[in-house]
């Protein structure tokens, strides 16, 4: 999926300026900005639910205003409502029909099971509750074998129990070679299953990059006795050494994280240094976020 200079205006309020980014094959991008951002309007331009007032769109290779574009496209929208006197397997069955696909009964009830509504398939979808029902909206995104998923909020309504399903759901996706463009105001699971955030303000793009590029360098916290010149230098060659008393905090190599602290802390107690604590640290995405957001509106 990709798009360039998206740009919408309803009367006199500007709701997205300029906004470009992609998503690949097998990535999961994260839409992150505060209420009002732009964030939905884009999805919607995406999707050919909103005519942009300038800008392209190409889904799969397709320009977004062609239907064809839209078959391998999977949605699950913020708010949304299925007919109550429906079961929820026929929801699938429905939606399935919609979309011209072909997907065996026995496959739509794999992905029911996939969102944890196996044993509900047959239960009519006015009883559930909000819960289940957007487990059910993930299911009519996934179940017409979608090469791009985007979901709205997928997590909005869902315990914590099922903020790790749908995260697993995520991941599976990316797995099997699914492109997957996420809203999410839970900032904590976009940083879990996200390969690269946009960050929208005020209908612009405010930042965007991967996680290593948004949050940037990872730090090693040490607190430390009997530090030697040995070890001192030891540390230094990993990186930048920040030293305040006891405590020692030391720049590390990027992407090289998983290899480089367990070696440096075994070299240092083999150079008779007594290690009290190690404690890898790095802002958080939603410490940056906010930062960004600070920024654009000083």
């Amino acid at each position: 999926m990709w798009c360039s200079g998206l740009r919408k205006r309803y009367g006199k309020r500007t709701a997205v300026d300029g906004v470009s980014f992609s998503v690949g094959r097998g990535e999961v991008v994260g839409l992150l900005g505060p209420n009002g951002a732009g964030k939905t309007s884009v999805i919607k331009m995406l999707l050919g639910l909103v005519r942009p007032d300038d800008g392209e769109v190409l889904l799969l290779g397709r320009p977004g205003r062609d239907p064809r574009a839209r078959e391998r496209v999977g949605y699950l929208p913020e708010l949304f409502r299925y007919q109550p006197w429906l079961t929820a397997a026929e929801v699938l069955t429905l939606h399935v029909r919609l979309s011209g696909a072909r997907v065996p009964a026995a496959e739509q009830a794999d992905v029911l099971a996939r969102v944890g509504l196996a044993a509900r398939s047959g239960d009519r979808v006015g009883g559930f509750s909000k819960g289940m029902q957007q487990r059910l909206g993930l299911a009519v995104a996934l179940v017409a074998r979608p090469e791009l998923v985007v979901l709205d909020e997928p997590t909005s309504a869902l315990d914590p129990l099922g903020r790790v399903d749908v995260r697993d759901v995520v991941l599976d996706l990316r797995e099997r070679g699914v492109a997957v463009l996420l809203n999410s105001h839970l900032i904590g699971e976009v940083e879990r299953v996200c390969d690269r955030v946009v960050i929208l303000d005020r209908g612009r793009v405010a930042a965007s990059g991967t996680l290593a590029e948004l949050l940037g360098q990872r730090e090693l916290r040490l607190r430390l006795d009997g530090l030697t010149p040995a070890a001192e230098a030891r540390m230094a060659a990993v990186g930048a050494v920040t030293r305040t008393g006891r405590e020692v905090t030391v720049a590390l190599p990027a992407g090289e994280e998983d290899a480089v602290v367990p070696a440096l802390v075994a070299d240092l107690v083999g150079l008779g240094v007594r290690v009290h604590a190690v404690e890898p640290v790095r802002i958080s995405l939603e410490e940056r976020l906010l930062g960004i957001l600070r920024e654009e509106h000083a």
